[in-house]
């Protein structure tokens, strides 16, 4: 409808159909811009930003993505951090890919481990 618009008077005067599309267009602009701030400071929904992550318990791990190798305990160890995949690479089974959270994660428990995505190792007991 816009565009009907502008070639109508672009038709009846070029000069001033220029001066609309300019104002337009710069408008349009501050709006995009608006929109991609508030995006990226989280206004969007369903992204890592706005997905709420909550360690309440002593010694609790949680993470919005994937959780390679935690140790919770005195002196445990956790295996070793699987590595992802080349870019665009499939990952090897038990290798998790990077992804984040889709809801809340929550861990509440002493010593609990909480991830978002994939947990690759964990100790949560004293070695």
């Amino acid at each position: 409808m816009g565009v009907a618009a502008l070639v109508a008077v672009a038709v009846a005067d070029l000069g001033k159909a220029d001066q609309i599309a300019s104002v337009a267009g710069a408008v349009l602009a501050a709006a995009g811009l608006g929109l991609s701030l508030w995006s990226l400071r989280g206004g969007g929904s369903g992204g890592a930003a706005t997905t709420g992550v909550t360690a309440a318990g002593e010694r609790s791990v949680a993470a919005g993505g994937n959780i390679g190798a935690v140790a919770t305990g005195d002196r445990a160890t956790a295996g070793p951090a699987p590595t992802p995949p080349p870019s665009g690479g499939t990952p090897a089974p038990g290798n998790p890919i990077a992804r984040p959270a889709t809801g809340p994660v929550t861990a509440s428990g002493d010593r609990s481990v909480a991830a978002g995505g994939d947990i690759g190792s964990v100790s949560t007991g004293d070695a």
